[in-house]
């Protein structure tokens, strides 16, 4: 499979009049918009045909899945009003763009030196990034919104699941509901990890639809969870980072920064 062939094969599963396709071959990259707006999606091809090698036709599937619901919200007129319980705090990465194709800004906060706090109005299979324009016509503070996010984030479940290597524990959270990274937001779960952990805390937020959580009891650990962050953010839809952090005094930290302290410090 290269760039070429995934381009056909998706133009051909997505084709519609209502749509318009360009292929940027310095970028590798294809995008499909709605011929009306003009607003559209951006695909990193390498990333999909990377996804296809490891998981076939699903990867393809799961693409045309994701354009189709996310061209469909475009354009339309959302309201935040009765709809509190539907507002959700996102995680991206920091090249995320600040704004939409139109130069609407979103609202959004830093959180690392490596991610943002994006918020988004939940529409079911999908959902709309908040911008100012919404925020403006529906005449709502921005404050109120982060905290309507940040509460109804804490109220999602937390499931999880664990595998040991090497001595050292690691635990997965993957629902696929589309705020799993979001939940790292949530301060209550992440200092009780802290207290079950028996070595160094870890959290790694590759994508979108993954946190992990390391117990971290020997160096071999880091090395496990370097190789693990960077096939989960490989694989990811909607990757954020694959650089991991420590969580120490209730905040995130770079691994490799912190590591190097202590090496010196030694």
């Amino acid at each position: 499979m290269n760039s070429k062939l995934m381009t056909e094969l998706l133009q051909e599963r997505l084709d519609s009049p209502e749509r318009t396709f360009d292929y940027n071959s310095e970028k590798d990259t294809l995008r499909i918009e709605n011929a009306l707006t003009e607003k559209g999606i951006t695909i990193d091809l390498p990333r999909v045909i990377a996804n296809w090698e490891n998981e076939g036709e699903k990867a393809a599937d799961e693409v045309v899945y994701y354009v189709n619901e996310a061209l469909n919200v475009m354009g339309e007129m959302h309201s935040l009003k009765g709809k509190e319980k539907s507002i959700f705090p996102v995680i991206r990465s920091t090249s995320f763009p600040d704004e939409a194709s139109e130069g609407n800004p979103f609202l959004f906060d830093e959180h690392t030196a490596e991610t943002r706090v994006y918020y988004a109005l939940d529409l079911g299979n999908t959902y709309r990034l908040i911008d100012e324009q919404m925020i403006s016509r529906e005449k709502w503070e921005k404050e109120q919104i982060r905290q309507i996010a940040r509460f109804n984030v804490r109220s999602l479940p937390i499931r999880l699941k664990s595998d040991t290597v090497a001595g050292n524990t690691f635990y997965f959270l993957n629902t696929n509901d589309g705020y799993d990274a979001s939940r790292v937001l949530n301060e209550t779960w992440l200092k009780e990890m802290k207290g079950k952990v028996k070595g160094t805390m870890t959290v790694a937020i590759p994508h979108q639809d993954v946190i992990i959580i390391g117990d971290i009891e020997n160096d071999t650990g880091y090395d496990v969870l370097a190789q693990m962050a960077m096939s989960f953010f490989a694989s990811g839809h909607v990757p954020i980072t694959a650089l991991s952090f420590l969580y120490e005094d209730e905040g995130l930290e770079p691994v490799f920064i912190l590591g190097r302290n202590k090496k010196r410090e030694e």
